[in-house]
């Protein structure tokens, strides 16, 4: 089955962006899942946010200022000239998901491809856009729950693009925001050198309770390799964006 199986784009839908939540929940190796089901927050749109900044220390060639209190001279130094500081800058990370409903019928939701998905038609998974720099709104993709029993399991994983640096480079973090209930927070905090794409949390619905769980699966391939790892069974082509 091919990638565009099953995708449909439906009409441009009126996102709904949840309640604001005064508190959270972090997803962790000792609190690895989350029912939606019992925190009450199974209906509505599920927002899904992708959000990634650069290290101060990767920006900034100058040494800290405890660097320079050990060694007081460098400040005569002149600075290190970085020749690739325009793509250190220019992190650009995707947001991507894996589905598959109760009718068998799967398919991902993706900037590559312009896989974007629909939220009010199958497979009610809707891709808002795609940040290519990090800024303060990331990347999101909409879940329609009202449509949870004909929604089996989703995957949602990151990806770096082309020529860019690795995620320990990065401070990246999804968080998800019910429309109702506190929001779950999932840090991309593990080192994983030269890692490609990391499969961050899945959505399940066993027997009726959507429960979250992470995932956390760091991959050095891309999508191929984290369909194979979790038996999606799509067939995957190469992939380009156009320039900007």
């Amino acid at each position: 089955m091919a990638i565009w199986d099953n995708l449909f784009r439906g009409r441009a839908a009126q996102f709904d962006s949840g309640s604001a939540a005064t508190n959270s929940i972090g997803l962790s190796r000792r609190r690895p899942s989350v029912s939606l089901t019992k925190q009450g927050a199974a209906t509505g749109n599920l927002r899904v946010n992708l959000s990634w900044r650069m290290r101060t220390s990767d920006l900034d060639g100058r040494p800290r200022q405890g660097g320079l209190l050990r060694r007081p001279f460098d400040l005569f130094k002149p600075d290190v000239v970085q020749a690739h500081t325009q793509g250190i800058v220019n992190v650009d990370l995707d947001l991507g998901c894996l589905y598959e409903l109760a009718d068998g019928s799967k398919g991902v939701v993706q900037p590559l491809g312009g896989f974007l998905g629909s939220l009010n038609e199958a497979p009610y998974v809707r891709l808002s856009g795609d940040d290519r720099f990090g800024g303060s709104s990331g990347e999101t993709i909409y879940v329609n729950l009202d449509h949870r029993d004909e929604i089996k399991r989703l995957l949602f994983f990151v990806y770096i693009y082309d020529q860019t640096p690795a995620f320990d480079r990065t401070h990246a973090h999804c968080t998800l925001y019910p429309s109702n209930g506190p929001r779950v927070e999932i840090e991309l905090d593990e080192s994983a050198p030269q890692a490609r794409s990391c499969a961050v949390f899945s959505v399940e619905n066993v027997k009726g309770d959507l429960i979250v769980r992470r995932e956390m699966k760091f991959v050095y391939g891309f999508q191929a390799e984290l369909d194979r790892l979790y038996g999606w069974g799509l067939q995957w082509g190469r992939g380009y964006k156009s320039r900007v």
